[in-house]
C-alpha cells in the first residue's frame, strides 16, 4: 500500500500503464548564426502554442472551459515578452536555443517556487510544462501521449502536467498516481473535472508500480495498491460500485431546494476563479456564487486590468446567474504574489504582510478602479463586494468610504448600479474572528474564509509537513472561531456564509447549522453532495450533537464524535 494525497476522489480498479516521459537530454552547441537560431527558437514555439491551442479547444468540450483555460494560459506564458526576451538575449550572447530555453526557464520556475502562495506556485508547474512542450519541438521528440490508452488503464506519472490530460480520453481511464502535486495543482483540478480518481504524491510511484499490474486507486483516502489479493480486490470493488451508486443517488438532489430536515432554508453556493467557471457552477446546480476570486484577472494579465475589462468578467457571471447573488472578493494578492506590475517587495513573512486589503487601501486609486466596475456590474445582477483579510473595523469602514466616492463619481457620469450593493467581509483572521460583534455593525454581510482562518488560528503552514498536523479545523480552537462568527452574524442579522474547503465537509454539516450558518459555497462537484448532508440533519438534532462537541478537548476526540454521528 502506498499514501499520497487524495487530489479526487472515488476508486479506480484497473491495470497499470506507466507514462515514460520523453528522453529530452542534449548536448549545448556554440551558436555562430544568432538569428538562425532564434528563428529555429521561434518556429519551436510556434508549433507548441499552435498544438497547445488545438488541447485547449479539445479540452473544452472534453472537459470544460475553466480547465481549457489552463491550456490556452500555457500559450500566453510561452509568449510572455519577459520570457522570450530573456531567452533571445542568451541567444544572442552565444547560447544554442535549447540551453537558452532550459536556463531561462529554470530561472522563472525558481522564482515562481519560491513564492509563498499556492496559486504563484502552480505557475512553476506551468513553466516546466511549456519547457519540456518547446524542448521536444527544439529536438524533434515526441511527448507523453495518453490519448490511445486501453480501456481501465491505471495512469502512473511523475508529474501529470496539463498537456497529458489534454489527451485523456476520460472513458479509458480508471485512475491516476503521480509522484509529484498537491490538491490545488492543475493535474488536480483537471482529474477532479474529469470526475477520475487520482491520488497524488505517491513516493517513487513509477519504480513501484510497473506495466500491467493491476492496481487500485482510492482517491478518497488517497492511498493506492498494488497486485491487491482477491480479498482487497473484491472489498474495492463493493465500495467502487457503493461509491457510483451513492453518486446516480445524489442527482435526486438536483434541482431540489436546499434545506435541513426540518425545513430550514440554506443556500448552496459555488467558488469560482475565473469567469467561465460560473458554467460549471450551474451545471452542478448552484444557486449563488458564494466566491468569485477576482485576483485570477490580475495574476494572468500583463498589466493591471483596466476598468473596462473587469466589468464585463463581473457582469458576464451577473448575467449568467440571473439575479442570484454574485459575492466577488476584491483583490487578493500582496507580497507573497508577485505580480511583476505591481512592483511589490518581497517579504519575509508574506501571510502577515503587504498583502490584500491593505494593500488595496495603500493603492486607493487602483483599487477604485476595482470598485467602480463592480458597482457598474451591480446594474447587471445581485453582485455583493467582499474584502479580504480584514482585522479591524477601520479596514472596512475605510472600503465603504471609497465605495461611496466611486457612487458619487458614477453618478456624475451618468451610471447605472445597485445603489444598495452589500459590503461585507471575508472573516479569515484571528482578529476578526475575536470581534465579530464590532464587525458586524459595519458590515452586510461575512463569508468564513475556513482555508486562512485554520491556518492562522493554529498558527499553522498547511505547505509545512512538520507542522500540517494542526492544520485541522476539528481543533477546538477553530471551530470555536467559526461558533463565535456565525454567532454574531446571526445576532446582528446578516448573512453569514462559508467559503472555503469545510464548507464542503459532511462532518461540519450539522455543526454550522446548528449555529445557524445560512450559505455553504463549494466547489462545484461537492454542491449535491453537500445539499444531502444538510437535509439529512434537524435544528434539534444538530444542536444536540454541537453541544457534546464542544464539550470536548482535542481535534482527534471532535472528528472521532463527529465520524460516529456522521450519516
Amino acid at each position: 500500500m502506498y499514501e499520497g494525497v487524495n487530489a479526487s476522489e472515488g476508486i479506480g480498479i484497473g491495470t497499470v500503464a506507466v507514462a515514460v516521459e520523453p528522453d529530452l537530454t542534449f548536448t549545448p552547441h556554440a551558436v555562430e548564426d544568432a538569428a538562425a537560431e532564434k528563428a529555429r527558437f521561434k518556429a519551436a514555439l510556434e508549433v507548441f502554442c499552435k498544438k497547445t491551442e488545438a488541447q485547449a479547444e479539445h479540452m473544452k468540450t472534453s472537459v470544460g472551459e475553466a480547465e481549457a483555460e489552463i491550456m490556452s494560459g500555457h500559450v500566453t506564458l510561452a509568449q510572455d515578452p519577459e520570457l522570450t526576451g530573456a531567452i533571445e538575449a542568451s541567444i544572442d550572447g552565444g547560447t544554442c536555443a535549447e540551453q537558452a530555453l532550459v536556463e531561462t526557464s529554470t530561472m522563472f520556475e525558481n522564482m515562481f517556487l519560491s513564492m509563498d502562495d499556492e496559486v504563484f506556485r502552480l505557475r512553476a508547474a506551468d513553466i516546466a510544462d511549456i519547457r519540456t512542450g518547446i524542448l521536444a519541438e527544439l529536438l524533434g521528440r515526441e511527448v507523453v501521449d495518453l490519448s490511445v490508452l486501453p480501456a481501465g488503464t491505471i495512469i502512473v506519472v511523475h508529474d501529470l502536467t496539463p498537456s497529458m490530460t489534454a489527451t485523456i480520453d476520460k472513458a479509458n481511464v480508471a485512475g491516476i498516481v503521480t509522484e509529484t502535486g498537491g490538491r490545488t495543482s492543475h493535474s488536480a483540478i483537471i482529474a477532479r473535472a474529469l470526475e477520475i480518481p487520482a491520488v497524488l504524491s505517491v513516493s517513487n510511484a513509477c519504480g513501484a508500480l510497473h506495466n500491467g499490474m493491476t492496481a487500485i486507486v482510492d482517491g478518497s483516502m488517497g492511498v493506492v495498491i498494488g497486485e491487491p489479493d482477491e480479498e482487497t480486490l473484491a472489498d474495492y470493488t463493493e465500495r467502487a460500485e457503493q461509491f457510483a451508486a451513492e453518486k446516480r443517488a445524489l442527482e435526486a438532489f438536483r434541482g431540489k431546494p436546499s434545506v435541513t430536515a426540518d425545513g430550514i432554508a440554506k443556500v448552496l453556493a459555488c467558488n469560482i476563479g475565473s469567469p467561465d467557471d460560473v458554467n460549471g457552477a450551474l451545471d452542478h446546480d448552484a444557486e449563488a456564487i458564494g466566491l468569485f476570486r477576482s485576483e485570477f484577472l490580475f495574476m494572468d494579465a500583463k498589466e493591471l486590468p483596466s476598468e473596462e475589462e473587469q466589468f464585463e468578467a463581473y457582469r458576464k457571471v451577473a448575467v449568467a446567474m440571473k439575479g442570484a447573488p454574485v459575492i466577488i472578493r476584491t483583490l487578493d494578492v500582496g507580497g507573497d504574489k508577485e505580480i511583476p506590475y505591481m512592483n511589490l517587495q518581497k517579504e519575509e513573512n508574506p501571510f502577515m504582510g503587504y498583502r490584500a486589503i491593505r494593500y488595496c487601501l495603500d493603492n486607493p486609486d487602483e483599487y477604485k478602479v476595482q470598485l467602480r466596475a463592480l458597482l457598474r456590474a451591480s446594474a447587471f445582477g445581485d453582485i455583493k463586494i467582499m474584502v479580504p483579510l480584514v482585522t479591524c473595523v477601520e479596514e472596512i469602514r475605510a472600503v465603504k468610504k471609497l465605495v461611496e466616492e466611486c457612487k458619487a463619481e458614477l453618478r456624475e457620469e451618468g451610471r447605472t448600479f445597485n445603489d444598495n450593493i452589500q459590503v461585507g467581509i471575508m472573516m479569515e483572521t484571528a482578529a476578526a474572528a475575536n470581534i465579530p460583534d464590532l464587525l458586524a455593525k459595519e458590515s452586510a454581510f461575512f463569508s468564513i474564509g475556513t482555508n486562512d482562518l485554520t491556518g492562522y488560528t493554529m498558527a499553522s503552514d498547511r505547505g509545512n509537513d512538520r507542522v500540517a498536523y494542526l492544520y485541522s479545523w476539528y481543533y477546538p480552537a477553530v471551530l470555536r472561531a467559526i461558533k463565535n462568527i456565525i454567532e454574531a452574524g446571526v445576532r446582528a442579522g446578516i448573512m453569514v456564509g462559508m467559503c472555503g474547503e469545510a464548507a464542503a465537509d459532511p462532518l461540519l454539516t450539522p455543526l454550522l447549522i446548528a449555529w445557524g450558518m445560512e450559505e455553504f459555497s463549494t466547489s462545484a462537484p461537492s454542491i449535491l453532495r453537500t445539499r444531502k448532508a444538510i437535509s439529512q440533519w434537524t435544528k434539534a438534532e444538530a444542536d444536540e450533537l454541537a453541544a457534546k462537541v464542544l464539550e470536548l478537548s482535542t481535534a482527534e476526540e471532535v472528528k472521532a464524535l463527529l465520524e460516529a454521528n456522521a450519516r
